[in-house]
């Protein structure tokens, strides 16, 4: 039933281009609310590392930058794309979003609305709020901005819903 995964939105690239988020079927996902100038940035490159740390490609990592919390991402489209080559970004970033609020991306309102997506409720309360999907595209967990991505608690959970 896809009206509760994933999979039934569209998203914007760097480049402009809409793709639908049914393109990662069978991947399991950690999306990021990310910004260039937070203080939790430092954690673009340890998505990098994640992402490194599971190589068989059945994981993917969903960068979506925003500004929605103290105007930390100021940065658009070829300057944001400049900004990730330098953070030695391996996975793909979209174009910037809102993740709160009544103008919040229908997927980011999707993650806020436990009876939208038959699991929890999360609103991200600063950048580098993270999403755990499994491979049927439903969200099955959600890590704080303070948790690293390359913490054992996020491995770990990555590694159960890569075996499953």
């Amino acid at each position: 039933m896809t009206d509760k995964t994933i999979y039934q939105f569209n998203v914007l690239q760097l480049n402009g281009e809409e793709i639908s988020l049914s393109e990662f079927k069978d991947k399991v996902l950690l999306i990021v609310n990310t910004a260039s100038q937070c203080g939790f940035t430092p954690q673009l490159k340890e998505l990098a590392q994640l992402k490194k740390d599971f190589p068989n490609g059945d994981f993917e990592i969903l960068a979506f930058p925003s500004n929605d919390f103290g105007n930390q991402e100021p940065l658009d489209g070829k300057a944001l794309e400049d900004f990730c080559q330098v953070q030695e970004v391996n996975y793909p970033v979209f174009e910037k979003i809102r993740v709160r609020g009544p103008y919040a991306h229908p997927l980011y309102s999707f993650f806020a609305d436990k009876k939208q997506n038959g699991k929890l409720g999360s609103v991200p309360r600063w950048n580098f709020h993270k999403f755990l999907i499994n491979k049927s595209g439903q969200v099955v967990d959600f890590f704080f901005p303070f948790t690293k991505p390359t913490t054992s608690k996020v491995k770990k959970r990555i590694s159960k819903l890569l075996v499953k």
